[in-house]
Parts: structure tokens; sequence; C-alpha cells
């Protein structure tokens, strides 16, 4: 790529004895460039004194850079080939953080290069805490750009996490500024505190911004969570690579947090823990903010490791609405397409898309809709109850997972308005559901060795159109119904031996038994209630 770069004012072979003076000169320079220009410019760091063999600190000169620029109405601050040790670099309106293919960009390991303390969101709570080594508040047209990568150095983070949770280490001075910094937020909020207060930053935090792109570029070892942009809108995250050690602690990679109109495609994940995370807030901290995320799609993305392919939550309690998730990858992943929260949340997750997506060796469930993430006891309706409802998947094939599908609703409010069409399922165990209502399996195949292919328990108002399961064991049961009601079950075909076809306990309303050709299974049905089961035109 040719780039038309600023005409260097001053050379100066007395710059590289003076390192103070360099950088001090450099930014009096581009001042003077910017100032005669009257725009917003293209910037080499390593012309004006940044060192590209990574013994010396580039921040402080960064970012006096990018002030200049600002001022200026903008422009980019390039970093050519090579390796830079830096610490926060934070990003304003109108400016590009530009790296090409061999730049490496290393961000300290040490603490205090990272205060003083700023506005940020943790787990879905609004604290301050360390600086984020990328971070922006309040800014406008802000780009990563490149071919080059970020490391975050996380290892010394993950370590003193681990010392501090597990020593009850709790008088350090980054944890007396923490509290400090935070001393109205914990005397209310329940749960900074467990914290230890010791929040690792994420590696990329866009507080409250606008207009971002994050394109090409590569990121590896975060401290905690890679990409948060937060409160913020108009997100392009495009063809970037983040690979973190399967092990490392809470090293998600994307993780948009009550954001709206985001655009996530053509990335590669590989991460400690989920690899894509759609969040709004946590508990009582996210409804008072009360921002959904919203208008999402991700799409053309690849996933490897991490605890779930693309997640929705647990930290929804603002909501999240209108996302489309499409041709997607995931191979080794804990679990594929996973919606999570728990009573206490609140909030809505609704309108939510899925469609065309791969999944092999999946550790867990391909697909895992759990209103109770953590056990409570059940509580009355209220501003804290989740719901879901309106999930739509499609054209998946789960290959070599643990489950197929999991459903848990709560007793006082079921998920709702679900719909599994076209999905091939390869796992150990099957499908099942609990306080799920109007929910739609049109043309499942499912090959499991489990004695049960489908379970549901509390549900009402479900269909299962055109089943169909391939080598069953002997003494499987094809469809397995307890207290539940108003069941519809039609168009199946079975040809595979199976004992039982449908097993019904204590329904709860009648269950309608149509149009199914069942070559193969001995038994069509299996109920102490044969009066509730409606049977027509079911052929051997």
């Amino acid at each position: 790529m040719s780039i038309k770069k600023t005409k260097r004012i001053f050379v100066c072979s007395t710059f590289r004895k003076n390192l103070f003076g360099l950088i001090t000169l450099g930014v009096l320079c581009l001042n003077a460039t910017l100032s005669a220009s009257g725009l917003g410019n293209y910037v080499n760091i390593v012309e004006h004194g940044a060192d590209p063999t990574g013994r010396i600190n580039v921040s402080h000169l960064a970012n006096q850079l990018i002030d200049s620029l600002n001022r200026h109405n903008g422009g980019t601050l390039f970093f050519p080939a090579g390796t830079y040790l830096s610490g926060p670099i934070f990003l304003k309106s109108n400016i590009t953080l530009l790296t090409e293919s061999g730049t490496e960009i290393h961000f300290s390991d040490n603490f205090d290069d990272y205060l003083p303390m700023v506005t940020s969101r943790w787990e879905g709570v609004r604290v301050k805490t360390f600086a984020s080594p990328l971070y922006a508040i309040g800014a406008e047209n802000i780009a990563i750009k490149g071919e080059g990568h970020f490391e975050g150095h996380g290892k010394k983070w993950w370590d003193f996490w681990y010392k501090v949770s597990r020593e009850g280490v709790d008088s350090t001075k980054w944890q007396e500024i923490f509290k400090k910094e935070n001393s109205a937020l914990l005397q209310k909020n329940k749960y900074i505190p467990n914290m230890h207060h010791f929040l690792r930053p994420p590696m990329v935090m866009f507080y409250q911004c606008k207009d971002i792109t994050i394109e090409g570029v590569s990121f590896s070892n975060p401290a905690f969570w890679t990409i948060v942009p937060t409160f913020s809108e108009n997100i392009t995250i495009h063809n970037i690579t983040i690979e973190n050690p399967g092990e490392s602690p809470n090293t998600d990679g994307i993780d948009p947090s009550s954001c709206r109109n985001v655009r996530i495609s053509d990335c590669h994940i590989s991460v400690g823990d989920d690899c894509i995370v759609l969040k709004s807030g946590r508990d009582e901290d996210g409804r008072e903010a009360n921002v959904p995320t919203e208008n999402i799609t991700i799409t053309n993305c690849t996933m490897l490791n991490g605890h779930g392919g693309v997640v929705i939550g647990s930290e929804m309690s603002g909501s999240v609405k209108r996302v489309t998730i499409s041709n997607c990858v995931f191979e080794g992943t804990d679990r594929g397409i996973r919606l999570k929260s728990m009573r206490g949340r609140g909030g809505i997750i609704e309108d939510i898309r899925v469609s065309n997506i791969v999944m092999r060796d999946i550790v867990r469930q391909g697909i895992m809709i759990n209103m109770r993430y953590q056990q409570t006891p059940v509580e009355e309706l209220s501003e804290r109850t989740p719901l879901f409802r309106r999930i739509h998947i499609s054209d998946v094939n789960i290959i070599d997972a643990k489950e197929g599908i999991s459903i848990y609703g709560l007793e006082e409010r079921s998920v709702e308005q679900l719909s599994f069409n076209d999905l091939y399922i390869q796992s150990e165990k099957g499908i099942w559901g609990q306080y799920a209502h109007n929910v739609l399996f049109e043309n499942i195949r499912l090959e499991t060795p489990a004695q049960t292919g489908i379970q549901l328990d509390r549900c009402e108002q479900i269909s299962i159109i055109g089943l169909q399961m391939f080598h069953p064991v002997a003494q499987t049961t094809g469809i397995d119904i307890s207290k539940s009601g108003n069941i519809r079950i039609m168009d199946c075909f079975q040809t595979d031996a199976m004992e039982t076809f449908l097993k019904v306990e204590e329904a709860s309303g009648p269950v309608y038994l149509m149009n199914n050709v069942l070559p193969g299974v001995r038994k069509v049905l299996d109920s102490p209630e044969p009066e509730k089961i409606n049977q027509l035109n079911t052929l051997k």
C-alpha cells in the first residue's frame, strides 16, 4: 500500500543521543506540520522517535501524537514493522491507529502503567479500574486497522488474580486505589466486592463511542476480556484474529456491552472463555443503566476452543434484541450457541435468528438456552425475572457433541416462542426441554446412543414435525413427555429399529399423534393415560 507521508521538517543526528529531546522536538515538528496544513495527517511514530526494537516504552509518545492529531481534525498514527513496548494508548475522535505486517505492539505487564484508574464496565458493572491497553471514552470515528499484532502479556495479571482470589490478598496499593475510586459503588453493589478489589482490564475498551472500526489486526493474551465496546454504536469488527490460551482465565474474544448497530464478520477466534458474547449489564446496575445491546450481525466467523461459540448473557439486564448469527463454524468449543441468564438479572433476550452453522467436537451442548445459569430459589415475577422469546434456529449441523439441545426455563416463566428447523444432530444425548412454551421442532435428524431422543418436562404447546432418528439403541424411546400437554407430533418417519416411539407420563393436556410412518418401531405408544392421546393415520 502506498501512503503519502508528512514531510519531515527536522532531521538531526543528535536526536539519537537524547531521547527526551527527540520526543519533545518531534511533537513540536508534528504540531508545526499540522498547523501549516490545517488538516488531519498521517504520522509515522518511528519518525518521531519511537523505538521499534521493544526496549523503550512508546505510550507517552503515542499519546502525545494522538493528542496533536486530534487537535487538528484527526489523522492516522502509523506503527511500521517492528516491535514496540507500550502502556495504554488513548484513542480520541477521528484517529486511526494503523499497523502493517510485521508490527508487534507489546503491552507492558507493569500494573502501575495502567494508572490512574478510568471509567469502565467490568462484567456488566460500571466501575473505575485500570486503564485498558487500548482505550477511548466519548470518542467518534476511531479505528484500529492493518496487519499488525497486539500482545497483552496477560500472564502476570492472571497469576496475580489467582493469588488474590485464592489467598484472600486485599491490601495491595492497587486494591486500596480501587476501594477509594469506587467507595460509593462498593457500598451498594453486592457483586464487585467479591472480586477482591482487583479487576483486570480488558485489552480494548471503547466506552460511549460512535463509529468504531477494528479491522485486519490480531490480538493475544489479554489480562481479561479482549475487545469490549461499551455503551457504543455503529461498530464494525472485520477480519481480525484473537488467539488466547485455552486455560487462560476469562479471556473472552469480542464482548459488545450495551451497544447497537454492531457488525462482526470474517473473524477467527480461539480463547479461554466465550468467543463472541453479547452483554448489557449485570443485575441492578444493568437495569439502572437500561441500555440494550441491539441490531447485531455476526457472520462468516470460525471459533476454536472457548466456553461458547456465540453466547448471549449472562449479563443481559439491559436486554439483548434483534440479533442474527449466520455462516459460522465452531470446532472444539464447550458449547456452540448459548443463551444464559438467571433470576436477578431481569432483562429480555428476543428476536434472535441463527442459521447456517456447522459445529464439531462440542464438549457439552450444541445449543444451550438456559434461564438457570445459577441455581436460585423460585421467585414471584418481577423486574428480576429474565424473559427469553422469539428465538429461531435453522440449518445447523451438530457433530460429536455431548448433548444436542438443552432448554431450561424457570418455574415462574418458561422460555417461549422457539423454533428449530432443519437440524442434523449427532450427540451422546439428544434433546432436553424443561419449562418451555410454544416450541417447534421441524425436520430434526437425530443420531444418538441415548435411550431417549427428545425428552420434554413441563412443556406446553410443542410441535414435533418430521423427526427421524438414526441408529438408535435397541431400547430407545423416541419422544418422552412428562407433565406436559398440547403436544402435536406429526409427519415423522422412523425406519431404523426402535422400541417405543412415544412415551407419555402425567400429560397436562392433549397429545396429538398424526400422519406418522413408523415401520421400525415396535410399540408406537406407552402411556398410562391413553385417553389423552389422539392418534390419526399412524402407520407401522
